[in-house]
C-alpha cells in the first residue's frame, strides 16, 4: 500500500509553488498526494496578480473527504488566506492527533512584504501551532512569530536561512531550547528558487510519512531541495522562471 501525504495550501497557476510543488514532491518520494485547496492564485515567480479564497466550509469539506479515507501518514500546510480558514482547518485536524503535521507559515515574503493579515497570523499561532510536529518559518516569519511569543512553547521550529546571503544555506532547528544546524552549499546563480519553502515543508512531511525521525527528515528534505534547485531549468521568458522538484529523492 502506498503511503499518502496531505497538503493544505493554495494553488500556483505557474506550477512552481503551492499545491503543485507539494504534489511534485510527493511524486518524487513515491508517495500519493492528497489536497485541500485553500485558494486559487494567478501568479508567476515575479508576482501574485490575483487571489480567490475558498470558503472555510469548502476547505473543511475537502479535509473531511480525505482524512479517514486515505492512508494519510503526514500532512503539511501552506497558504491559508484568512483567519476563518485557519480555524476551519484547526477544527478538523484536532481530531487527527496521530498524524505528523508540518506547518509552513506563509505570512511574510523573503522581501519582507506581508502575505497574511495579523488576524490570520494570530489564528495560526493560537489555533494551529500548538498541534504542530514542526513549524518552518523563513527569517522574516520567524521574527513575527517571536514577536508574538510563539517560540516560548515546546513546538519544534525550523528557521529557514536560505536567503541570509551566506556561503552556506543554514537552517536552524529549535527544539526544547536546543539548536541544531542543517547546512548545504549555496548554489550560485540558480535558475529558480521560487517554491523552495513549499518544497521543503512537503519533503519533510514525505520523510515523516516514511517513518523517519524529525532530524533525519529535515536532513533528507534539505538534501532534496538542494538537488531540486541544482537541477531546475528555464521554462519561459523572464527572470527566475524555472521548475523545482524533478530531482527524485535518492533512497526512497
Amino acid at each position: 500500500m502506498t503511503n499518502c501525504v496531505l497538503t493544505i495550501a493554495g494553488s500556483d497557476s505557474g506550477g512552481n509553488a503551492g499545491i503543485q510543488a507539494d504534489l511534485r514532491t510527493c511524486h518524487a518520494y513515491g508517495l500519493h498526494g492528497c489536497t485541500a485547496i485553500t485558494a486559487l492564485t494567478a501568479q508567476n515567480p515575479r508576482e501574485v496578480a490575483a487571489v480567490e479564497l475558498a470558503s472555510p466550509e469548502f476547505v473543511a469539506a475537502q479535509l473531511e473527504a480525505v482524512l479517514g479515507t486515505y492512508d494519510i501518514r503526514a500532512l503539511k500546510t501552506g497558504m491559508f488566506g484568512s483567519a476563518e480558514i485557519v480555524r476551519a482547518v484547526a477544527k478538523v485536524l484536532a481530531r487527527f492527533t496521530s498524524i505528523p503535521k508540518v506547518f509552513d507559515p506563509v505570512m511574510v515574503a523573503t522581501s519582507g512584504a506581508p502575505l497574511a493579515k495579523e488576524a490570520t497570523v494570530r489564528a495560526f499561532v493560537n489555533e494551529l501551532m500548538p498541534m504542530a510536529t514542526l513549524v518552518t518559518p523563513n527569517l522574516p516569519e520567524a521574527d513575527v512569530l517571536r514577536s508574538m511569543g510563539a517560540f516560548s512553547g515546546t513546538v519544534p521550529v525550523l528557521v529557514k536561512g536560505g536567503h541570509a546571503g551566506e556561503d552556506e544555506a543554514i537552517d536552524v532547528l529549535i527544539e526544547n531550547g536546543v539548536e541544531t544546524k542543517f547546512t548545504a552549499p549555496r548554489i550560485a546563480n540558480p535558475v529558480s528558487t521560487h517554491g523552495t519553502g513549499c518544497s521543503l515543508s512537503a519533503a519533510i512531511a514525505c520523510e515523516l510519512a516514511l517513518g523517519r525521525g524529525l532530524k533525519e527528515a529535515i536532513a533528507g528534505a534539505k538534501a532534496y531541495v538542494h538537488d531540486a534547485i541544482a537541477t531546475s531549468f528555464p521554462l519561459g521568458e523572464g527572470e527566475g522562471i524555472g521548475v523545482l522538484g524533478f530531482a527524485r529523492r535518492k533512497g526512497v
